[in-house]
């Protein structure tokens, strides 16, 4: 899961990315709202978390402005403003769910989750390519009727990967999929869990699913390959 913080507190933006990260979700800072529209646009976060006191702008107008612009993204409005007239004008501006300062990880981070889950039959459909089904909202990888354990960044490295089927992948694309934007994009950080992914959705069942694309990046097959 990726998520688009958007506040302009320092601090609070801080710990929402260490916590976020920590549970091993990407996570990128926008402190203003024409940042955040550009970031929102041009990359398919899963979550955003909308501060409504902004420099440029307010979280009301700003979530309105995305969905005009057809960002669909599940946005979580986070505000010390909590009379029933602003919640109201919140959730009329798009937003998707509200919680109020101060607030618990536990309880954004079970929104969050929340959120994720509730479009799943729109946003979030089962992935099947070949033998191999992936859900993105129970979070689970079958191979026929094999469950396969992954971590978090293989999860999301081959989400990635199933979202585009036999098409070339970039590296770049894939490390925008799975680790925010701190990370050291020359890194061969996406060569590593590639190889961690075969080992875990390919060896042990005789296939080569996984295609390398030379200088390029990374393919999923369509079709089953025998190893």
């Amino acid at each position: 899961m990726r998520v688009l913080i958007v506040e302009d507190e320092p601090k609070l933006a801080r710990l929402l990315r260490k916590g976020l990260t920590a549970q091993g979700l990407a996570a990128d800072i926008a402190t203003r709202g024409d940042e955040a529209m550009c970031m929102a646009m041009a990359t398919a976060y899963d979550a955003i978390t909308l501060d409504v006191m902004l420099p440029d702008t307010d979280g009301f107008t700003l979530c309105r402005e995305f969905r005009r612009h057809g960002v669909a993204t599940p946005v979580l409005m986070i505000t010390a403003l909590d009379t029933i007239h602003d919640r109201v004008t919140g959730l009329d501006s798009g937003a998707d769910d509200y919680l109020a300062k101060p607030f618990s990880f536990a309880e954004l981070l079970a929104r969050l989750r929340a959120l994720v889950r509730r479009p799943r039959d729109v946003l979030m459909p089962v992935l099947t390519v070949g033998p191999l089904r992936l859900d993105p909202a129970a979070r689970t990888v079958h191979h026929g009727d094999v469950e396969i354990e992954l971590t978090f960044k293989e999860f999301a490295v081959l989400e990635a990967l199933m979202r585009r089927p036999g098409e070339a992948v970039s590296r770049f694309d894939l490390l925008e999929c799975a680790w925010d934007d701190s990370y050291d994009n020359r890194s061969n950080i996406v060569d590593v869990y590639i190889g961690y992914l075969r080992q875990k959705v390919d060896r042990p069942f005789g296939t080569e699913s996984i295609e390398t694309v030379r200088g390029y990046g990374y393919r999923l097959r369509t079709e089953e390959v025998a190893a």
